[in-house]
């Protein structure tokens, strides 16, 4: 099940318990409870491959915390724990307002600086690129073409999921799940049929913007 379907679901039907997965390409778990609406949200329970992400899961209040594979027993102390806050009312109503604020405190103790420079090998040489300067990040495996605002490419080899997170959001957003772009070079947005947008950047990138992504720009750039 993908990201945007869990949320739809989570939207739709307001379950009492969602599984959410902390690792997924375009969007993760800790994405997925940003979307949610705060009057809906349901209990939390983390599931991944990598025990690291253990007090990342609990810092958001998370009810519980599965491995994979997830073993019949674990899944059922998860449903057990959900049930027994549920009967508590009250403390559910509390980790809801909280959630917001604990992803919030996780991101902002857990950042580092951001990246102001990328190192572009080149041959027998290295050009220093400004992050300010690049206008788009796409993806083709781990190889990352960066072209900037002048139209200039370069290319790296790295993950973007990992350098997504040393790039200052407020700065990059991400268009679909091989895509990022600078805020700031993006002119305009046009709506497409089914939902889904393209972004027009200042030096004539025309960039697809994904369905699941797409909810997010009309909700941070299309309205006042």
């Amino acid at each position: 099940m993908n990201a945007r379907l869990r949320v739809v679901i989570a939207d739709d039907e307001r379950p009492d318990l969602a599984l959410l997965d902390l690792q997924m390409p375009e969007l993760d778990g800790i994405g997925v409870v940003r979307m949610l609406k705060k009057t809906e949200m349901p209990l939390i329970a983390f599931v991944t491959a990598y025990d690291e992400y253990a007090v990342r899961a609990f810092e958001v209040n998370a009810v519980d915390y599965l491995l994979k594979p997830v073993e019949k027993t674990r899944l059922r102390e998860a449903i057990n724990r959900a049930q027994e806050r549920i009967e508590h009312a009250e403390i559910v109503a509390e980790q809801t307002n909280r959630v917001g604020d604990a992803i919030a405190a996780y991101e902002s103790s857990s950042r580092g600086p951001f990246l102001e420079r990328i190192p572009v090998r080149r041959r027998d040489e290295i050009l220093i690129v400004q992050v300010a300067q690049i206008a788009s990040i796409v993806a083709e495996g781990e190889i990352l073409y960066l072209t900037t605002i002048k139209n200039e490419r370069h290319t790296i080899t790295f993950r973007l999921k990992d350098l997504e997170t040393r790039l200052d959001p407020a700065r990059f957003i991400r268009l679909g799940r091989g895509t990022l772009a600078n805020i700031e070079s993006i002119q305009k947005v046009n709506v497409m049929p089914g939902g889904t947008h393209v972004a027009l950047l200042s030096n004539g990138q025309k960039l697809q913007v994904s369905r699941l992504q797409s909810r997010i720009i009309r909700e941070r750039f299309l309205k006042l």
